[in-house]
């Protein structure tokens, strides 16, 4: 019998055989009434029809759970509400999420917000550091080094203190000794007679304690230190870092202290006057004017920056 059954599925007209529900009961079947259903498999698998059994049985879940459907499912549009008010208030919870619901016309229950709140991102002090940054970014700057080989492998250590508001490089320098008291110094040159902004990121790096918090507390402004292992903390600087790394460091040998200072700040030069920023909704940090064709004659001209490295565009008008 099941060897006349599975002719009976290879004489059907189909170039591939297609076995029907009827045909999957039926080896569902066989499968629980007869021990050696295996042996007489032709046209499936047997972990075909173990696939088949385990389909019904999800199946079968599915349509008891129906019976007993519990509480009704939000809409995709309220679940999105909840997430988006808790990422845009980081402080709140589930009560006062569910009050402003309510008010907005929304049946919904406590316990049902504090459901999706759970799916939702997690909330720590990333949200809230964001938004401290975006509250006060043109009263903040940051301060860090980076490294640089040289040609002899020696290392060379770049100071550079960045403006968070249009991303400027207030200061810039580059020593072999990085001590505390280079550091002072170099404060003292970037921020004369008391112009350091409110609040000064830092990271907790040895080279910025004693003299250097002496200084910067002397000045009345406020030392933010980034935690450990934490170098999203200070995101403008570090941003700062890998773009001078991508356009200026990666694509030359350095030879000498004097030689690196003179690429980063014909670097810097380019930073601030050409290159366009995303953060500064594609704009430059010293405000680039927009430049429109002169005559119809005019053309576009590449003029070479930073030792050919990069260029800035704009028109000319033929000769």
């Amino acid at each position: 019998m099941p060897l006349r059954q599975q002719v009976g599925v290879l004489k059907r007209k189909n170039s591939r055989p297609r076995l029907s529900p009827w045909d999957r009961l039926f080896w569902l079947g066989l499968r629980r009434w007869w021990s050696r259903w295996a042996s007489a498999l032709v046209v499936v698998k047997p972990e075909t029809v173990v696939g088949w059994h385990r389909t019904g049985f999800r199946g079968y879940g599915r349509f008891l759970s129906r019976r007993h459907p519990g509480r009704p499912r939000i809409t995709p549009e309220l679940r999105n509400l909840i997430r988006s008010m808790s990422a845009e208030n980081p402080t709140w919870g589930a009560p006062r999420i569910q009050g402003e619901l309510l008010k907005l016309g929304w049946e919904i229950s406590e316990s049902t917000v504090s459901r999706y709140l759970a799916q939702a991102t997690p909330r720590n002090s990333g949200q809230r550091w964001l938004t401290f940054l975006k509250n006060h970014r043109e009263a903040i700057a940051g301060m860090d080094f980076f490294t640089v080989p040289t040609a002899t492998f020696r290392v060379l250590y770049c100071f550079f203190v960045i403006s968070h508001g249009r991303r400027k490089i207030l200061h810039f320098n580059v020593t072999a000794h990085p001590t505390s008291s280079w550091i002072a110094q170099q404060l003292r040159e970037a921020f004369p007679e008391e112009s350091a902004p409110q609040y000064l990121i830092l990271d907790r790096d040895s080279k910025f304690g004693g003299e250097v918090a002496t200084i910067l507390k002397s000045l009345g402004r406020k030392l933010i230190r980034t935690a450990y292992h934490s170098p999203w903390q200070s995101g403008v600087a570090e941003r700062w870092v890998g773009s001078c790394r991508r356009d200026l460091s990666d694509h030359v040998i350095v030879l000498s202290q004097s030689h690196l200072c003179r690429l980063v700040r014909d670097y810097i030069q380019y930073y601030h006057e050409d290159r366009i920023h995303d953060a500064l909704k594609q704009e430059t940090p010293t405000a680039r004017v927009m430049e429109r064709r002169p005559s119809e004659t005019a053309k576009v001209a590449g003029v070479p920056r930073v030792g050919g490295l990069h260029h800035r565009y704009q028109w000319q008008t033929a000769a």
